[in-house]
């Protein structure tokens, strides 16, 4: 039974027919409609817990984006080499958190620079002098000296975090729908402080990137439950504003974490980056109160009929923000009252696939969120220049990524007030689509017809472009990853909310986990790596008028209503019905079946009668099937 719609009846109508009199609809069904408001709205109590959903919002950007410095790539001097030549200096391009392959260079008497075969005579080395660009002067690479042959153990560094975050996703997003918001988000803080503080103590590298796989679990399920809890105490009016506070908390945490790392330098008596993680960890320590300060979400108590949980805590909203719900005219609570005798119903993401339309959206936003995030790197590559050398500036690129996030945030709030979620996801997916385009197919057009003699000239102006449609690219694919992300908590129902978002997470982690495969394999098939990406932008783009417009409407809180929330029709605003507004057919000459009639007696007379309305030149045109088809159906 679809929430928001009125209940039938309990027992099933007597005599084939309906009465004329209807119920009266139920309220709980309607949490943003009538539960909510009878509560007071977006009241204090809401506005506290949603604050308080904001301030991890930073430590979780501090522990995504520490990898560029735990593992960024050092400058390596060869103190003695192994052939009796003068000393060679090996420096690797930064790292930065989702792009940049090492690129060795050797230096010395007229050397050039040494790729592919050459990489093995750069690291015929038996002692290596490695210095950090970075905040930090030592970190995971320099500490266990993974360079040349051991060189391979930072992006499985890399890896584990991220598929650690990808099955946290997962599992953790099933488990909030199975248990509760509240279960999850206390456990994922625990873990989180065992795991994450445990890194810092590792002994070797195995150690490391072992515990950081379980560090990117429990963080997964903190983001994870904290969006949900988030999304779930907002009225339509508030979602996004309120969603997207807390995409600049967590942008802050990425512009602060440079900082964070000069900070952590030259510590006495301990390894910079074991204080590093030590400081990135502790303030989780102060999740640790919402234990008790933080309730469960109301409104997954009500979808999944934890009816007596329910009563306590309006009583405890109501209260906090002073409404008497003694005089509550709506009548929630004595609706409540007389479904206290129901049993707890939860629901499993795996009923999707018995729906009709949820799933397909759900896909269709997965798609978009992989795209959206792996071809970021794409234009993160594509924007840094493999062949820069370390400077005093060296994290230009850190702080450019981070103010295209910036900026992207700053423009999703209008695009979204005036184009709505589809059509703004729409918009900056052809935008990310045209630069990845322009980028592949314009600059070779450059090269091969235009400047085909002045190379120098060729090459400056398919840098500046590359640079351009990169920049481009990366600030609207970032807003397409932002926003599949938020479409998706807004049209799935409360019931497999989070295992809807996290499949979405989970998809988001696959794009990013792109960034070290490609590393990994030293940057061989990038082209076909963002063509194939590229193809999927414009897949993406027809998929993405399938989708239902959410921004106004109520949350959807069972299958029922994820599966009839489709798709806005172009001409006319609401949700999109059956096309049998307009009909040519006259049905005066139908007269209703006599009710003391037998089932299969009625059937016929019903058949007989509508056969009379059917104009006599189509039955002669249909030579008699009509009423030899009908027959048979009725089984006469």
């Amino acid at each position: 039974m679809a929430a928001g719609r009125p209940e039938a009846q309990d027992h099933p109508p007597e005599n084939g027919f309906t009465p004329l009199e209807h119920p009266t609809p139920r309220l709980l069904p309607h949490i943003d409609g009538s539960v909510l408001p009878s509560l007071g709205g977006f009241g204090k109590h809401q506005k506290q817990l949603v604050v308080l959903t904001w301030i991890p919002a930073l430590f979780i950007g501090f522990s995504q984006f520490s990898d560029y410095f735990l593992l960024a790539q050092p400058n390596g001097t060869c103190v003695q080499p192994l052939a009796n030549d003068s000393n060679w200096t090996v420096s690797s391009s930064l790292v930065t958190a989702t792009s940049g392959a090492p690129a060795l260079q050797l230096k010395g008497n007229g050397t050039g620079e040494g790729h592919g075969d050459d990489s093995a005579l750069l690291c015929a080395c038996k002692e290596w002098k490695l210095e950090l660009q970075t905040g930090l002067s030592q970190n995971v690479v320099t500490k266990w000296n993974l360079v040349c042959d051991s060189a391979w153990k930072v992006h499985i560094a890399k890896f584990s975090l991220l598929v650690g975050s990808i099955f946290g996703y997962l599992v953790m997003g099933v488990m909030a729908d199975w248990f509760g918001r509240h279960p999850v988000l206390i456990l994922s803080v625990l873990f989180m402080l065992v795991f994450g503080l445990s890194v810092a103590f590792s002994v070797n590298v195995t150690m490391f990137s072992t515990l950081r796989f379980f560090e990117g679990f429990c963080l997964a399920g903190l983001a994870l439950s904290l969006y949900v809890l988030r999304i779930e105490l907002c009225l339509p009016g508030w979602r996004f504003s309120m969603t997207m506070v807390a995409s600049f908390l967590m942008v802050g945490g990425q512009l602060l974490m440079p900082g964070v790392a000069a900070l952590c330098r030259n510590w006495p008596n301990r390894d910079d980056w074991q204080v590093l993680q030590i400081v990135i960890i502790s303030p989780f320590v102060l999740m640790l109160p919402y234990v008790w300060i933080f309730p469960e979400s109301l409104r997954w108590l009500l979808a999944t009929q934890h009816y007596r949980r329910s009563k306590a805590m309006m009583l405890r909203i109501a209260r906090k923000n002073q409404v008497d719900m003694t005089t509550e005219p709506s009548g929630v609570l004595t609706e409540l009252e007389q479904e206290l005798h129901k049993k707890p119903q939860r629901t499993c993401i795996v009923k999707m696939m018995s729906t009709r339309n949820l799933w397909k959206n759900i896909v269709v936003l997965c798609v978009n969120s992989l795209t959206g995030y792996g071809i970021h790197h794409c234009f993160a590559r594509s924007m840094m220049d493999p062949e820069a050398q370390p400077t005093a500036l060296c994290h230009a690129d850190y702080y450019t990524m981070a103010g295209i996030a910036v900026a992207t945030c700053l423009a999703l709030c209008p695009a979204v007030g005036l184009m709505g979620r589809r059509g703004g996801l729409l918009t900056f997916m052809i935008i990310t689509a045209l630069a990845s385009l322009l980028q592949l197919g314009l600059l070779n057009l450059i090269g091969k017809y235009s400047l085909r003699h002045d190379t120098v000239l060729r090459d400056t102006l398919n840098r500046k472009f590359s640079v351009a449609f990169s920049i481009i690219g990366m600030f609207s694919s970032h807003a397409v990853s932002i926003l599949s992300i938020f479409f998706c908590a807004e049209i799935t129902p409360t019931v497999i909310r989070g295992g809807g978002l996290g499949l979405v997470l989970a998809s988001a982690g696959f794009g990013m986990l792109t960034a070290p495969i490609m590393e990994l394999h030293n940057q061989k098939g990038y082209f076909l790596h963002h063509v194939i990406f590229a193809c999927c932008t414009l897949l993406c783009i027809i998929c993405l008028l399938l989708l239902p417009e959410p921004r106004g409407q109520p949350l959807p809180e069972s299958l029922a209503d994820g599966e009839t929330f489709t798709r806005q029709t172009l001409l006319h605003p609401g949700e999109q019905h059956l096309l049998l507004a307009k009909s040519d057919r006259d049905y005066s000459r139908v007269h209703d079946t006599p009710l003391h009639l037998s089932a299969t007696g009625g059937a016929t007379v019903a058949a007989a009668t509508a056969l009379a309305a059917v104009p006599a030149s189509y039955a002669l045109a249909t030579g008699g099937e009509v009423i030899g088809n009908t027959a048979i159906a009725n089984g006469v």
